[in-house]
């Protein structure tokens, strides 16, 4: 299969490595606004390079995408993609606003395509580990959960880049950095009914938020915080502790460390290695495994007519009640957001 890429940034990078190491796939063009890292990323993969969106999906023989321009154009490029009978593959979040990603989801419907967004986290072995003691009843009901996102980004990371941090590209530390853990709570633990919220920018000059706290009230009666921030130096490895009536499982950096439960289970805490990404101080991303398995996982639905692991429709939970948290914000401060 050939696919293209469009963008040509950090991520982009990403998605080329991941997908590079899936065998039978083939990077064919990429489109980016930087000639510069385009040029640099064709060069490496043996890529045909384009500064014009349209000339890039017009590009044949390429059978599917994958999108890794800033958060806000991903709905408008991925439409576009659909209509040339392109299947799209979107970095989280799938787009900034509800009514955009709804948009492609029916764009790529009508063309029959498929379409899904990289939650990598998903695919984890400890995080699929979590899932299934939580199926099983093995902790019982589920009566609390404790995420925490407390990660740091330099001023640097804001002020050199033309969108981060912006509310029409990016959103803030819940749209971006926060966005994968907000995933997993409703892969978890099911839909949230009630949410009370409190949003601020403490740190970094930019339009959205930096730091956000929110109590959820999940629609199965449990109860749950989640703290997302860029403003934690040095930055904190993240961690999510849910607590049943049977017992207490604590993943941290995507590895279960700690599993008090009355029914014991075994080897819960010594399985695979962690991610070795130190996403909790730097945007870079070293290890391409997580990327490499919702790629193939996109593949395979593509090959087999399937539904993908995150489709669109499941993707677009996380941002609904991302916003759903900055319309609670906005109402504790008495103004809307901006």
């Amino acid at each position: 299969m050939k696919i293209g890429l469009i963008g040509g940034g950090n991520i982009s990078i990403t998605h080329a490595r991941a997908a590079s190491a899936i065998p039978g796939l083939e990077i064919a063009a990429v489109y980016g606004t930087n000639q510069h890292k385009v040029q640099q990323l064709c060069r490496e993969y043996r890529a045909a390079p384009y500064d014009d969106l349209a000339a890039f999906l017009a590009h044949r023989p390429m059978e599917m995408v994958i999108i890794g321009s800033p958060s806000g154009l991903h709905a408008q490029q991925g439409i576009l993609a659909a209509q040339q009978g392109l299947h799209v593959l979107v970095e989280k979040p799938i787009d900034v606003c509800s009514e955009k990603s709804a948009a492609l989801i029916a764009a790529c419907e009508a063309a029959k395509v498929k379409l899904a967004v990289i939650f990598q986290d998903r695919f984890k072995p400890q995080t699929r580990r979590l899932k299934q003691l939580i199926q099983d009843g093995v902790l019982g009901r589920v009566l609390l959960a404790d995420a925490r996102v407390k990660w740091y980004r330099p001023p640097e990371y804001y002020c050199r880049s033309r969108w981060r941090g912006s509310w029409a590209l990016d959103g803030g530390a819940l749209m971006n950095q926060g966005v994968h853990t907000v995933d997993l709570l409703l892969w978890l633990l099911g839909d949230v009914a009630r949410v009370q919220a409190r949003t601020a920018t403490l740190l970094h000059s930019i339009e959205a938020e930096d730091t956000a706290l929110a109590l959820l009230e999940f629609e199965n009666g449990s109860l749950g915080t989640l703290q997302a921030t860029t403003a934690a130096y040095p930055g904190y490895l993240r961690r999510l502790e849910i607590t049943g009536t049977e017992g207490t499982v604590i993943l941290e950096n995507d590895l279960i460390i700690a599993a008090d439960l009355r029914r014991q289970e075994t080897s819960l805490t010594h399985s695979p290695t962690a991610d070795q990404n130190q996403s909790a101080s730097s945007p870079v991303v070293d290890d391409v495994r997580g990327h490499q398995s919702a790629i193939d996982d996109f593949v395979r639905a593509v090959e087999q007519n399937k539904r993908p692991a995150c489709d669109g429709h499941e993707a677009q939970r996380s941002l609904a009640l991302i916003e759903r948290i900055y319309q609670a914000s906005a109402q504790f401060r008495g103004c809307g957001r901006v």
